[in-house]
């Protein structure tokens, strides 16, 4: 997608339509998460302090981010996406990996003609523009699209892609980060082309299998697969970061009482119990608090608060906590409670059942515990594994 956040912001809004619009997460945000390409077009850029980003375009409108709405838009593309292909990977809230290969006799058309069809059919479901990438593996495609942003279409032909990246920096391709750069450059790799000298011994012996990926990337035959299946979770957490040196009890609880209630309705949701949780505190670049282990699996925020309230009591010694965590470790498909329990357990159920069902009518913690009045103010934001659909459709 083109800009996506700051594209759904001008096409809800249309006196923001060519206006340099910068998206911060919430109205006190002071760092830039997206921005429009007329703000783009003065130098601003992801990550960007708001106030630098001013000094470059004092007419630059700060919007606060919207990520139920970004969520609900992208759900819809990768349903219209669905239309063309069942072979799709959502990589990101914005972004997706399209297999056409199996889908052609159904069209009865070349993956050229397929691939336009895709972005006709995300413009015509949604309204906003994106750019397409084709080629015969993943990683070349998504270069032959970052070539062409914004409403762009470029084809790379699988023959033709080692001599397209020939020239390339390694680093400008999906997933070489600047410390992988800096371990190739010691090797006089610089360019996708420099890759064909470089035993594919030395990238396995250092990154594994990642590094044999590297290696067929650089030369444009990423052996990767477009992924149609989405793992099942190994975890579910969710976290927040707290004012600096928050040293108040009751604020750290209610803290980690939101990121309980949280975890205990996204594991309700997906029918999902876990008997063993961590839990920590985050005092100067270190995390105190462990891992707890309940009598028998749990959806309960309740019995989650409690394992809380054992961090404060026993690993907390007065610190300036930073932020707070909570994690289900070991998530599985929910069971029925056992009988012994079932006298205590069935009523919390059932008012556990009626809160969710008001919550998703009315919008998260419309009903809540009254301690979390005093909640963060902290935004919501989408998280990187985000789905549009199973236990991975959460905004955290």
């Amino acid at each position: 997608m083109d800009a996506f956040f700051a594209s759904i912001e001008q096409m809800d809004d249309p006196s923001l339509k060519g206006r340099p619009v910068g998206i911060t997460n919430g109205a006190q945000g002071t760092c830039l998460i997206t921005n429009s390409y007329e703000a783009r077009a003065y130098g601003i850029h992801t990550g960007m302090r708001l106030r630098q980003a001013r000094q470059l375009c004092p007419e630059l409108i700060q919007i606060a981010a919207r990520p139920q709405r970004y969520a609900e838009v992208s759900t819809a593309i990768m349903t219209a996406l669905q239309d063309i292909s069942p072979d799709i990977e959502v990589f990101s809230v914005d972004e997706a990996f399209i297999d056409v290969t199996h889908c052609q006799r159904f069209w009865k058309k070349g993956p050229e003609y397929i691939a336009r069809l895709a972005k006709e059919r995300v413009h015509e479901a949604v309204g906003v523009t994106c750019t397409v990438g084709l080629s015969g593996d993943k990683t070349t495609a998504k270069f032959a699209a970052k070539q062409v942003k914004p409403d762009g279409f470029n084809v790379i032909p699988p023959w033709q892609a080692r001599e397209a990246l020939r020239d390339v920096p390694v680093t400008a391709l999906c997933g070489i980060g600047k410390g992988i750069g800096k371990f190739l450059a010691r090797y006089g790799v610089r360019t996708c082309g420099d890759m064909a000298r470089l035993p594919i011994s030395i990238l396995a012996q250092r990154f594994g299998d990642p590094g044999r990926r590297i290696w067929h990337m650089c030369q444009g035959k990423d052996p990767a697969r477009v992924e149609t299946q989405v793992a099942a979770p190994k975890s579910m957490g969710h976290g927040k970061v707290m004012p600096p040196d928050t040293c108040d009890a009751d604020v750290i609880l209610t803290y980690l009482m939101h990121m309980s209630e949280k975890l205990a309705a996204r594991l309700r949701r997906n029918r999902m119990q876990a008997r063993q949780f961590a839990i920590g505190l985050r005092v100067h670049g270190d995390w105190i608090g462990g891992k707890f282990a309940c009598p028998v699996p749990t959806d309960d925020s309740h019995v989650i608060i409690d394992l809380c309230r054992q961090v404060i009591e026993a690993d907390w010694q007065g610190e300036g906590i930073h932020g707070v965590q909570v994690t289900a470790l070991d998530p599985a498909p929910a069971m029925q409670q056992l009988e012994m329990f079932a006298e205590t357990s069935v009523k919390q159920q059932r008012l556990n059942a009626v809160m969710d069902a008001i919550n998703q009518r009315y919008g998260e913690f419309a009903l809540a515990p009254a301690q979390l009045l005093n909640r963060s103010s902290m935004p919501n934001v989408i998280a990187p594994a985000w789905k549009p659909h199973g236990h991975r459709q959460f905004i955290p």
